[in-house]
């Protein structure tokens, strides 16, 4: 397999950088293809044949294509060089597997739409925040925070002692999370969350920031 990796999506997108990341830590090049699914003009023609959902990222590699993070995550794990990022061992594995379905599946809603956007993103463009969402969004988002630390246990890493595809999951939702005031005391009230957190930001993968 010769061919550079292609990515389509848009730096704002949290999948698209948790798959930006975890190339990064494997230490893979790849070609990225803008792709703005919120553009007034629509998709790129011919979009639909790569994610028929119409969502962002989708991939390609040696003519492989793909869609959904985490199947593109897993592949380039396992498709290339460099540190292994799921754990050999099988609960340690499903300890991986069960935070990042307790990222997709609740924090990412609250953290990022309840949270980060009504909180920042929306009043930075003129509007006002809806103090019900945020409200209702931070209920859940320390429900989510305080389970992703008991998974957690002794750490360091969200699924144990070596980085996985877990914390570069996790991590692109905190960035946005912590941006808010309330994100940022509510992860400072978790000591073990806010040292991983600490640890993660530093890495050189983490200057992949969104746009």
């Amino acid at each position: 397999m010769t061919d550079l990796p292609r990515l389509f999506g848009a730096d704002y997108s949290v999948y698209v950088r948790i798959v930006r990341l975890v190339l990064a830590e494997k230490g893979v090049a790849c070609e990225r293809v803008p792709v703005d699914v919120f553009a007034e003009e629509g998709l790129p023609p011919g979009y639909l044949a790569r994610h028929p959902f119409g969502r962002i990222p989708a991939f390609e590699h040696d003519g492989f294509r793909l869609y959904e993070t985490g199947a593109i995550t897993r592949y380039v794990d396992e498709a290339f060089d460099g540190p292994a990022l799921q754990p050999v061992d099988p609960r340690r594995r499903a300890r991986m597997n069960q935070l990042i379905g307790i990222a997709d599946a609740y924090a990412y809603p609250a953290l990022v739409w309840g949270v980060y956007v009504e909180r920042v993103e929306k009043p930075a463009r003129g509007g006002i925040a809806d103090e019900a969402a945020v409200d209702a969004a931070l209920a859940t988002a320390r429900l989510c925070i305080g389970a992703l630390a008991e998974v957690m246990g002794d750490g360091p890493w969200l699924a144990g002692a070596a980085l996985s595809l877990a914390d570069l999951h996790v991590a692109p939702m905190i960035d946005y999370f912590v941006k808010a005031p309330e994100g940022a005391a509510l992860l400072g009230d978790v000591p073990a969350l806010a040292d991983w957190w600490s640890r993660l930001a530093g890495r050189p993968s983490m200057t992949l920031r969104a746009g």
